[in-house]
């Protein structure tokens, strides 16, 4: 939902942000709202790629959102998958989206107020781990269906519809 979806991004020079997503996060960060990032890093548990080498992705992402003037709150990501390949990964878990896992750590370590907060997400397990954590606004954007608070072509278009002015 802010990069380009080419599967299983890993390595900062195949990362690109999506067109419009680093403004879209700014008027978000200007508007008073923490951002955070939660996802799903299957690719981990597949053994497409190590934790720390998604690690090394997620510190240069922070950084160049940073230089960017978009301060991130917080990324929190789950690494497990319950047919995975890497046996210290395939598993169950409480954190994998549609789980609420992740969004509820966030809440717990940030003292989030998930009544007031919003979640902009493109797959109905987003919106799904949403409305479980009990977020105030969920929003999908992209192609896929689930019902949700709004649905737009993109970050940048349900920004503009859902922060002021």
């Amino acid at each position: 939902m802010i990069n380009v979806d080419t599967g299983y991004v890993y390595r900062w020079e195949d990362f690109e942000f999506l067109p419009g997503a680093v403004g879209a996060m700014r008027r978000l960060s200007a508007a008073g709202y923490g951002l955070v990032i939660v996802t799903n890093q299957s690719g981990i548990a597949r053994g497409m790629y190590t934790e720390p080498q998604y690690e090394q992705l997620t510190a240069r992402l922070r950084q160049a959102l940073a230089d960017e003037g978009v301060p991130l709150a917080g990324v929190y990501h789950c690494p497990h998958l319950p047919d995975g390949s890497v046996a210290g990964y395939a598993r169950d878990c409480d954190c994998r989206k549609p789980a609420p896992g992740l969004l509820l750590r966030a809440q717990k370590e940030l003292g989030i107020d998930m009544a007031a907060s919003l979640m902009v997400g493109d797959k109905p397990s987003d919106i799904e781990a949403a409305r479980a954590a009990q977020v105030g606004r969920a929003y999908l954007v992209g192609d896929a269906q689930a019902p949700a608070d709004g649905r737009f072509a993109d970050l940048a278009a349900c920004v503009a519809a859902v922060v002021p002015a």
